[in-house]
């Protein structure tokens, strides 16, 4: 009998590991919705994700050309969160101006600027941005 509890026990125990992932994906999922809601970069981000997307079906670009505008997209996106994540931390450690505040924002920014300079370099290696450019000026 003693061995059916313990066996319950890890049991149960199993599945609350489980219950506690699925809210960690919970509060992720979260965190993306206020990311887009709440962080106007991303939301450009987010266009000239759709941009990329639909100028890679339009050249009919390689599995390995996907590949790379896939990894910059997340690389972006990715530090847009940890970016906006940083700055709302520092807002609430401290409203008053503080240079060292100010320093951890400055290169939180920096690392999305480089994703993004990364991004646009892989975007002009594939032509995206000649195309869109040619798009834009005809019409």
């Amino acid at each position: 009998m003693g061995w059916t509890i313990m066996f319950l026990k890890k049991r149960l125990g199993m599945n609350n590991f489980w219950k506690k992932r699925l809210h960690s994906f919970q509060y992720a999922f979260s965190g993306i919705s206020t990311l887009f809601r709440e962080t106007p970069n991303a939301r450009i981000h987010s266009a000239m994700t759709i941009a990329a997307v639909l100028l890679g079906f339009l050249l009919s670009i390689s599995r390995t050309e996907w590949l790379a505008i896939i990894v910059v997209i997340g690389l972006v996106l990715a530090l847009e969160a940890v970016n906006s994540s940083i700055e709302t931390l520092a807002d609430l450690v401290s409203k008053e101006r503080n240079q060292s505040i100010k320093k951890l924002k400055d290169l939180a920014a920096a690392g999305v600027l480089l994703a993004a300079v990364v991004a646009l370099t892989v975007g002009l290696s594939e032509g995206f941005i000649l195309v869109f450019i040619i798009l834009w000026v005809r019409d």
